[in-house]
């Protein structure tokens, strides 16, 4: 928004010609989307406290350690969103046709999240909304924004998926493109879900995930680094590296007030929002793989819970002392901030393996 009114002015005024940067709206976004968040996160937190009496329901089956935050109030996802999406709407151009998808991702499955907690705290139970509810939501929104994905894209590039470390290696998918995108999206958004069990765990991964795709982002809208790079250009791209910080300054505030003890939980309305949102910049800008690298520990926590569903299903017995995988290391007697801090060295490390991406091809 405030490159569409201000831009124009740099004409006259030429010190208005900085919101015509990518660079300089980006570390706007940043800065907005954490100054909301700091500023609206203490009354939030309190309000949220006076609704809900107990807090989000703790498992009975879950870590002993886990008994102690009982009380701690469920739904600050909302913060995230709030400071998340005014931002994004101040700082990246309204008329860029991106913006728009990506949005409705993370407002739409936010939503579909805010309903779960509410059905989790109305019931005082860990069981919300269905999964198969919430899944077939998540499908007919994803089919939707995935359509809208394929006619903003390059004639030569839709239908199709980026391989990284291969040279203009392009993998078209036809008609399957659909199902592929839906399933990133989708995957991406319970993967942070599931990993969003410890104070501080899944937001830190999340912000070092959306700082790599801010890189991913300018240089895909930039057709110069694109050529050179050797990667697909997608033009009106560059501006999701705006959004992606927005993302970045949202979840910092959030952290404020997640940091152990967390004084509030996102909640699945904040994991699923979040999750689905670093799915749709990955589809929007065909980094897809590159996705499923730097969020390699996401992915990670969600095999450990598919393998131990179906190792208990088909023979009775459990891989893990407990899934998500954090948990198996809780049960193992790992203190939480040990766990937390080496699952964001990991994350780092995973981080810095995608970057390399862009040179091994």
């Amino acid at each position: 928004m405030l490159s569409d009114l201000l831009g124009p002015l740099s004409s006259d005024y030429q010190v208005f010609n900085l919101f015509n940067y990518i660079t300089f709206r980006t570390g706007g976004a940043i800065l907005t989307a954490l100054m909301i968040s700091l500023i609206l996160g203490a009354p939030f937190i309190k309000w949220l406290k006076l609704k809900q009496a107990e807090g989000q329901p703790i498992r009975d089956d879950g870590p002993e350690t886990h008994f102690v935050k009982k009380g701690t109030p469920t739904m600050g996802g909302l913060l995230i969103l709030c400071s998340l999406v005014i931002s994004s709407l101040l700082w990246v151009p309204l008329k860029n046709p991106y913006l728009w998808p990506v949005l409705t991702i993370i407002v739409s499955f936010g939503s579909i999240g805010l309903v779960d907690d509410w059905m989790k705290l109305n019931r005082n139970t860990s069981k919300g909304l269905s999964g198969r509810r919430k899944l077939l939501l998540q499908i007919i929104i994803c089919i939707f924004v995935s359509i809208i994905f394929i006619e903003l894209s390059p004639a030569e590039l839709r239908y199709t998926v980026a391989l990284p470390f291969f040279k203009e290696q392009i993998l078209p998918l036809g008609l399957f493109y659909i199902i592929f995108t839906s399933f990133v999206i989708i995957g991406a958004s319970h993967s942070v879900n599931l990993t969003d069990g410890l104070d501080g765990l899944a937001i830190v991964p999340v912000m070092i995930v959306a700082s790599c795709f801010v890189l991913f982002t300018y240089l895909s809208g930039n057709i110069n680094f694109a050529s050179y790079l050797q990667i697909s250009y997608i033009p009106g791209a560059g501006d999701l590296a705006t959004l992606c910080g927005a993302l970045i300054g949202s979840s910092l505030g959030f952290l404020w007030f997640n940091a152990p003890p967390a004084k509030v939980f996102m909640g699945d309305t904040g994991s699923l929002a979040l999750g689905g949102a670093l799915g749709a910049i990955s589809v929007a800008t065909r980094h897809e793989f590159v996705l499923a690298i730097a969020g390699g520990l996401f992915v990670v926590e969600t095999i450990s819970v598919v393998l131990q569903v179906t190792s208990f299903r088909l023979f009775g017995k459990r891989i893990f002392l407990m899934a998500p995988l954090h948990h198996h290391f809780e049960k193992k007697g790992w203190a939480e901030s040990t766990i937390v801090i080496r699952f964001w060295i990991i994350s780092v490390v995973l981080a810095l393996i995608s970057l390399s991406t862009l040179k091994l091809r």
